[in-house]
């Protein structure tokens, strides 16, 4: 199918502005010329004149396998493979219809993220694009271990537990033979895991190296579950490509970060989300408590890493308490709030997220050679960020999936 897109007003991601009057030229799946003036005769005219057009959204940290309630962390060990895999389908699903055409998955039970990104590429299923994570690593008693009494077996859980640079190296090695796209680090406690310490550092420089070598060694990248201090350092020196959350990151841990060119994903949704809802909307209390040790100092750490000019990408840790797939768009209005400007927040969204993934050959911009991933909103989001929540088109592929 040979289509043009007839763009009202078009972002430029090298720019960071919205030019008018543009053409977008599809064909099959991908973006074969971006020009200006009378649409080409002989193209299938969409017409966009009336809105804003953007690359596909990228969201960087989601979690598939739960849905945003206030104890769907519950679900674990309750329900089967096969429930996971239908819930991950829905949630990605409904994060396509908000406009964000590829994801990052931080981690998910039993490869179900693999198996919705096999299903979804194969042409099974319809759905975003994927780039996953397979199960997480972790220490024992570590976020994304489990809780349960050590009576209870647990065959399968988010987390594989590994204790050794050599345990370290042997589930790097596993979640990759399972088709894992990059590796996900726990590298410090979380707000949503009982038990452990949000800032205290789970993996030694050592452990870290072996599994950060060894995904360097197969051209995979790393992400680092990281909020404060020596967990973020470690994560750092060992050469992880990003760090998740960094609520609590000093400043020491920011000129690190600098210095390395390591990325931040801030994630601004959860402790928001968390601290507005409480105890009264059925979150645990405890999970309250730690929730107000980093949320607090995320938004002033955010716009202080920005300033540094550290390299940032959007994240959402999409599945958390209210924060709800399909509705995570609202990170861009916090991350405005916090201080970043909404052309650098969509920027984030975009060719920022795609450079960070290593996919900016494929996705994060509208420009020829692309995949044509494109949404479009109905009024300036740079002139009102609210705007990214109210995606009026989305086109994945070459393929209109709301119009």
């Amino acid at each position: 199918m040979k289509q043009v897109l007839k763009c009202g007003h078009l972002f430029d991601t090298k720019t960071k502005v919205f030019v008018a009057g543009q053409n977008v030229y599809v064909e099959d799946q991908k973006i074969v010329e971006v020009s200006a003036g009378e649409c080409k005769p002989g193209w299938e005219v969409v017409d966009l004149s009336g809105k804003y057009v953007m690359p596909g959204l990228i969201d960087t940290h989601v979690h598939c396998n739960i849905s945003g309630g206030p104890t769907d962390m519950g679900w674990f060990g309750h329900l089967s493979v096969p429930d996971f895999t239908i819930i991950s389908l829905t949630n990605v699903q409904a994060d396509l219809m908000a406009g964000f055409t590829t994801l990052r998955d931080e981690g998910a039970i039993a490869f179900t993220d693999v198996a919705v990104k096999n299903a979804i590429n194969k042409g099974e299923t319809w759905g975003p694009r994927m780039f996953v994570s397979g199960r997480a690593l972790t220490a024992t008693g570590g976020h994304a271990d489990t809780h349960f009494a050590p009576y209870v077996d647990v065959n399968d859980q988010m987390g594989i537990v590994c204790d050794s640079p050599d345990e370290c190296r042997a589930a790097a090695r596993y979640v990759m033979k399972y088709g894992a796209d990059q590796i996900k680090i726990m590298s410090t406690g979380g707000v949503m895991s009982q038990g452990d310490d949000v800032g205290a550092p789970e993996f030694t420089l050592e452990e870290l190296k072996a599994i950060i070598d060894l995904a360097n060694s197969r051209g995979r990248i790393t992400s680092a579950h990281a909020h404060a201090g020596d967990g973020i350092k470690l994560a750092v020196k060992a050469g992880i490509t990003s760090i998740e959350h960094g609520a609590l990151a000093d400043q020491e841990a920011h000129d690190m970060m600098l210095a390395a060119g390591t990325w931040l994903v801030p994630t601004l949704c959860p402790g928001a989300n968390i601290l507005k809802y409480g105890t009264a909307a059925g979150i645990p209390d405890w999970m309250v408590e730690k929730d107000k040790q980093v949320v607090y100092t995320h938004a002033g750490n955010t716009k202080r890493a920005f300033e540094m000019g550290i390299p940032m990408a959007f994240g959402t840790d999409c599945g958390t308490p209210f924060t709800k797939h399909g509705e995570q768009a609202n990170e861009f209005k916090l991350l405005v709030e916090a201080g970043i400007p909404a052309a650098d927040a969509i920027l984030m969204a975009t060719a920022n997220a795609a450079k960070m993934m290593r996919m900016d050959d494929k996705v994060g911009s509208v420009k020829q050679g692309l995949f044509a991933d494109i949404v479009a909103v109905d009024a300036d989001p740079i002139a009102d960020i609210a705007q990214m929540m109210k995606v009026t088109f989305v086109m994945k592929d070459g393929k209109v999936y709301k119009k």
